[in-house]
């Protein structure tokens, strides 16, 4: 199949994801073809089976902000036409749907046997779903599109609750690696983060608000007052940073606390963890959960939105109410401290990991798009 993949070209989830999955179904034997305003992140190599499609935004003086989702649809609409695409497959609904809608109906007939399908991944329900400004063409798109599949269960029942879907969504999880994201000998790395030894904690977002960094820090603290000898690995960037760092000076441990900002190679990051904390406000499905276990990384986490889908309470590590610091640190050094129980935990967290595996999810969005663009052939 000719297969198009729109994506935001993000270090955050949902471009992870659609990155990866290009992947996948190229290893399949796909032509895939990639939409964003810029190359993604994990779209690191060169290949004849993956094409980036860049869609430019030109400036002009009328506009204040150029209209994406016009430019967006004009490059739909040339690879529907040219590229004689089977499928066009949007993460995120607004604006990729809406701009996928717009396409097929510049093209009428000519992509009747198109179908769109639309992934949803989290703040376009959780965010936008709050914004009555969005609200009836969030409706409109989803309704529009062939098939839609949402992230977790989590997120499937909250876009019934915020809007009125009259669509089948279809659970279709996140996924990961398992050859890229297992724990490997990295001890030289470890010996220089912690040379007279010790623990390391590590925390992996985009450091937005509603990831509540500070509470990484603060998390941290419980541990080392605990009686922990640990070090505080920060991976990523965003507007949050300057606040984390500033709460490191106030609690005078600037020492023990490494910002790594934005890397490609997490995966060597988590081979040096011995636990990973996410006290996310909000995580529709929490793919950095999902990486760090699969490197056999137990996770202290919030217990909010689809986390608890991934993180299993006491087996792959432990879940604790939002912003509750006190209850995360307790649980952090209960790990920490006995090395039979994160062992356990290790092994437990890189086992269920493997439920998610790379292949098996392709395979299943594979099979996904057969049955829709089916289904589309039949009423047409």
């Amino acid at each position: 199949m000719n297969i198009g993949i729109v994506c935001y070209p993000t270090f955050g989830g949902s471009g992870v994801i659609a990155t990866e999955l290009a992947k996948g179904l190229a290893n399949r034997g796909h032509n895939l073809h990639i939409l964003s305003y810029a190359r993604p992140a994990r779209l690191d190599s060169l290949r004849t089976d993956i094409t980036f499609h860049e869609v430019d935004l030109s400036s002009y003086p009328l506009f204040e902000y150029p209209p994406y989702d016009l430019a967006l649809a004009n490059v739909m609409v040339n690879l529907i036409k040219f590229e004689r695409l089977d499928v066009l497959h949007v993460h995120y609904a607004i604006p990729h749907a809406t701009s996928a809608f717009l396409a097929k109906q510049i093209l009428s007939e000519k992509a009747a046997g198109v179908p769109i399908i639309t992934t949803l991944h989290g703040t376009d329900i959780t965010l936008i779903g709050s914004d009555p400004s969005y609200k009836e063409v969030v409706d409109f798109s989803i309704n529009q599109s062939d098939g839609v599949t949402a992230v977790s269960e989590y997120l499937k029942e909250e876009t019934y609750r915020k809007f009125d879907i009259r669509k089948d969504i279809r659970v279709i999880p996140n996924f990961v690696d398992l050859d890229r994201f297992k724990r490997t000998n990295k001890n030289h790395f470890k010996k220089a983060i912690c040379p007279e030894g010790g623990k390391v904690i590590t925390h992996v977002s985009n450091f937005r608000e509603v990831k509540r960094v500070p509470d990484v820090i603060s998390v941290f603290d419980r541990i080392l007052k605990n009686g922990i000898e640990a070090r505080l690995l920060m991976v990523g960037d965003g507007p949050d940073r300057q606040r984390a760092e500033n709460k490191c000076r106030d609690l005078g441990m600037c020492d023990k606390v490494r910002f790594l900002g934005k890397q490609e190679q997490v995966e060597e990051v988590l081979s040096i963890s011995d636990l990973f904390l996410i006290p996310s406000g909000s995580e529709t499905f929490g793919l950095a959960a999902l990486e760090a276990m699969s490197c056999g990384v137990p996770v202290v986490s919030s217990d909010i939105g689809g986390l608890p889908e991934v993180n299993k309470q006491g087996v792959t590590g432990y879940l604790c109410e939002l912003g509750d610091i006190d209850c995360m640190g307790k649980r952090a050094t209960e790990i920490l401290k006995d090395d039979e129980l994160h062992k356990k935990m290790s092994a437990a967290a890189r086992k269920h990991a493997e439920q998610f595996e790379l292949d098996n999810v392709v395979e299943i969005y594979e099979d996904y798009y057969r049955e829709i663009k089916d289904g589309l052939e039949v009423t047409t």
